[in-house]
């Protein structure tokens, strides 16, 4: 049975929706190509009529999760406090329990750098992030302090993710989001 073109590319996105969500909240290796084209009901044979490899896959699925990300950001980029927003929502109990809907760069990016897969796509991430921050920031701040943000957030939600316990989880994202907020006020901006 012969499927249109329509149908191909429904199901080359829905690999790729599939594959973006495993990869954040399983990790790459974990994700294995035969048990993410079963959950979608589809042959492991198949996989080879939308992708030619793994790695290939998991490049386009970072970028549909960097596309989701972007989106999400310039939303909160564009409130009052942005920074604040930012922080907020990067340290927030629904990021901590759906990887799969959130940021990339905890899970992808530690294994990414492992296995040698360096990824343009992870530096396009990180740098879309750096410019917002900084803007955020105002003149007068150096570059420096946003990527020191960035990787302070990206480091607590790891490690609040690594942790049993979930009153120390949320110790964690507290403590580094009050500090964050303390150390970047934005209340003098809002009263200028």
């Amino acid at each position: 049975m012969r499927y249109s073109q329509d149908h191909k590319a429904q199901t080359h996105q829905r690999i790729i929706n599939e594959a973006s969500a495993r990869f954040r909240r399983d990790g790459i290796g974990a994700t294995g190509l035969q048990p993410l084209m079963k959950a979608l009901n589809l042959t492991h044979g198949g996989f080879y009529a939308h992708f030619t490899s793994k790695d290939e896959l998991v490049e386009t699925a970072l970028r549909a999760a960097a596309a989701e990300l972007d989106a999400h950001c310039a939303m909160l980029f564009s409130q009052e406090q942005p920074l604040h927003s930012f922080i907020d929502s990067y340290l927030s109990q629904w990021h901590l329990t759906s990887p799969d809907q959130g940021c990339p760069l905890p899970t992808m990016s530690a294994e990414l750098g492992l296995r040698g897969q360096h990824s343009a796509t992870t530096d396009a991430v990180l740098t879309a992030r750096l410019k917002q921050i900084e803007t955020a920031l105002g003149e007068g701040r150096s570059d420096a302090e946003s990527l020191v943000m960035m990787s302070t957030l990206l480091g607590a939600l790891v490690l609040a993710r690594s942790v049993k316990d979930p009153t120390l989880a949320a110790r964690i994202m507290d403590v580094v989001r009050e500090s964050l907020k303390t150390q970047n006020p934005e209340d003098k901006k809002a009263d200028q």
